[in-house]
């Protein structure tokens, strides 16, 4: 139930053959579903079962960069397919921020490392999600992975980091000419209302450094980033909405 954790470490050749053995046929997926059922923060509501996931998902979910690379090798599953809930390998080392084995996976021309699930979510999504500076920094330098692509509810890479307080990452997506950072979602919110609402005072800094924030731009309600940092509290992120660009400027 628990030969993932142990399998991250470095692995004999005795347990390398092992792991392949399990992991290459299918009778692996029911170790797979009882090591899964156990994995905090996993569960999806939607889904009663975790298949279709193959061992590659398994070994790039648990960083066994060694396993990947063999089941890679010996031809095992569809490097780039979808599991039970739509994540590619990538996908989920990206979640993960599993550096080495997203190294391998973009490295390979059957893998598309700006594949979006059902959701529109992107490697790229994910990482940024969970702040993996590293693994952020390795996708945004593939030149098919677009780093302002939105998913289904319009939201981008940005919105997501900006709303988590993952000020390296957010500096990271703004390095890149191609991402909006005054972007709105479907409701028309932008980075900055988010970070606003959050109280998340260093990213709104950083976002009203760019000359594209308007920071007087409402949402679709007709709110702008100012009164979502009043309603909630955030005294500080008021201030700088108020005084901070313009400080900014002078200092400049």
């Amino acid at each position: 139930m628990y030969w993932g954790v142990h399998a991250k470490r470095e692995l004999s050749d005795c347990a390398r053959s092992l792991a392949l053995e399990l992991l290459k046929e299918d009778y692996g997926l029911t170790s797979t579903k009882l090591l899964l059922s156990r994995v905090q923060g996993l569960y999806l509501p939607g889904f009663s079962t975790y298949s279709p996931f193959s061992g590659l998902h398994c070994a790039s979910f648990f960083r066994t960069t060694e396993v990947v690379t063999g089941l890679i090798q010996m031809g095992c599953y569809d490097i780039d397919g979808g599991d039970f809930s739509g994540y590619t390998p990538l996908a989920r080392a990206a979640h993960n921020g599993h550096e080495e084995v997203v190294k391998i996976l973009v490295e390979r021309e059957e893998v598309n490392p700006d594949e979006p699930n059902d959701r529109g979510w992107t490697p790229l999504s994910y990482a940024a999600w969970e702040g993996h500076e590293e693994v952020v920094k390795i996708l945004v330098e593939r030149e098919e992975v677009n780093p302002d692509k939105p998913n289904n509810r319009g939201r981008t890479s940005l919105l997501y980091t900006a709303s988590l307080r993952h000020e390296g990452v957010v500096k990271i997506l703004l390095e890149r000419e191609e991402v909006n950072p005054d972007k709105p979602d479907n409701g028309g919110w932008t980075p900055l209302t988010y970070a606003a609402m959050k109280g998340h005072e260093g990213v709104v800094k950083i976002l009203l450094e760019r000359e594209e924030v308007n920071p007087n731009r409402p949402d679709r309600d007709g709110w702008k980033p100012l009164p979502h940092a009043a309603s909630s509290g955030y005294e500080g992120v008021v201030k700088i909405l108020r005084t901070g660009r313009g400080q900014s400027r002078q200092a400049k």
